[in-house]
């Protein structure tokens, strides 16, 4: 990877914050878009915008080839069997939220059990807390490990006859464990229940293939791997979404409306409910096309060396804890950490007046917070623009930080 070339390709990264060239380190919160994404935005607004499936003049005819396109290279992307089988959404949180709606209603009801951990984003909590208490359904959580990984023998003891569905992050938005999907595929399938995969932080930075991985459901965001804000993809499989209802209801989604009932179009179509993303579709499209000619397989080989540079560094700091697996090889790139004594809102503004972007909080994380023992942490999240120079001066900026504090208190 010439990570140089890389960086001219992200030309928000050109660029000064209070006086600094900056270091954006939050790209698990959102990633920067490189030229090729932006100019494919502004190529649709300006060269083809128009409604897609119903016109039949040329614009429309267009817009059409470049959203279902889009589709095409994200079941590529993932491996998914069928295009039909690729969902586009708003993102990740609205993928869950369908799938608990839609498959949670019609499958899961009183004394049924719906398995997660302590791990997940709020996105792939809530949704399920709210199914449990309509249907009366029991939430289940596998515990964590010390250093905060799954293991299989407690997966195992979680997951009973009784489970329906199984929802679990494929890696951790907080600690960046990569947790072992395809294994707890097989015990989920084993007692009966389905997968559903939180591929939020996951498929930015590594190969999925859902075919592989046996999961019924998978949900990603497209602002994350490079493409534009308000498009994500939920992938199903076939029979799951041909049995299930939609949630949302209009225009596009129909194929006969009468006076007290109407018939829905077949798949992709019945999801995608009202005029769909266009641009948002054509900008992931792009943005697909970038992350593949990089290749993720180098990706992920970049950002383990980034995420092992950045701990060895942190750990040389007194004072610093860095949670989640101690193991490079075996978590995402991103480290989450606290600097003893100082609170991570105070430290994420005293990088950023270094022109340091980091994140600060509980990242929509607060079950894993409690868990921790924390009211919050700071998170530091690495992509694929990100050097190990970016790394030298975040580490400075947290000793000057440390220093700061010290002497002010």
């Amino acid at each position: 990877m010439n990570i140089q070339e890389i960086r001219r390709q992200f030309p928000i990264l050109d660029q000064e914050v209070n006086g600094q060239p900056l270091v954006y380190l939050d790209s698990a919160a959102t990633s920067q878009k490189p030229l090729s994404v932006i100019r494919a935005l502004d190529e649709y607004y300006k060269g083809y915008n128009s409604n897609v499936h119903r016109g039949v003049h040329t614009l429309g005819t267009r817009a059409t080839d470049g959203y279902e396109g889009a589709r095409e290279k994200v079941r590529k992307f993932i491996n998914a069997a069928s295009s039909e089988e690729v969902i586009f959404m708003r993102g990740t949180t609205t993928a869950i939220n369908t799938v608990a709606q839609s498959y949670g209603a019609d499958n899961v009801k009183e004394g049924d059990e719906i398995v997660i951990t302590h791990m997940e984003h709020h996105s792939n909590i809530i949704p399920w807390q709210q199914l449990a208490k309509r249907t009366g359904a029991t939430l289940k959580y596998v515990p964590l490990q010390e250093d905060g990984t799954l293991s299989l023998d407690d997966v195992r003891e979680t997951i009973t006859a009784n489970t329906k569905i199984v929802s679990i992050m494929m890696v951790s938005n907080v600690l960046g464990t990569m947790n072992p999907i395809k294994e707890i595929t097989q015990i989920a399938h084993e007692h009966g229940a389905v997968m559903m995969v939180d591929g939020a932080q996951a498929a930015p930075h590594m190969k999925v293939d859902v075919q592989d991985l046996d999961c019924d459901f998978f949900a990603f965001s497209g602002h994350k791997m490079a493409g534009p804000t308000g498009i994500g993809v939920l992938y199903g499989k076939k029979k799951h979404l041909n049995a299930m209802e939609p949630v949302e209801f209009g225009g596009e989604m129909i194929d006969f409306v009468g006076l007290q009932d109407s018939t829905w179009k077949e798949l992709p179509w019945k999801f995608e409910g009202g005029t769909p993303i266009i641009a948002g579709a054509i900008g992931l499209g792009a943005a697909i096309d970038f992350l593949n000619e990089i290749g993720l397989d180098e990706i992920e080989k970049y950002e383990h060396h980034l995420a092992a540079y950045a701990m060895e560094k942190m750990s040389e700091i007194d004072g610093l804890t860095i949670y989640g697996p101690k193991d490079p090889g075996q978590r995402a790139g991103l480290v989450t950490f606290n600097l003893d004594d100082v609170h991570p809102h105070d430290l994420a503004t005293v990088l950023d007046a270094d022109g340091i972007a980091i994140r600060a909080g509980h990242h929509c994380a607060q079950p894993l917070m409690k868990w921790l023992d924390v009211s919050s942490t700071a998170r530091a999240s690495f992509y694929l623009y990100n050097t190990e120079e970016d790394i030298d001066r975040l580490v400075n900026g947290l000793v000057k930080t440390k220093e700061y504090f010290s002497d002010v208190f």
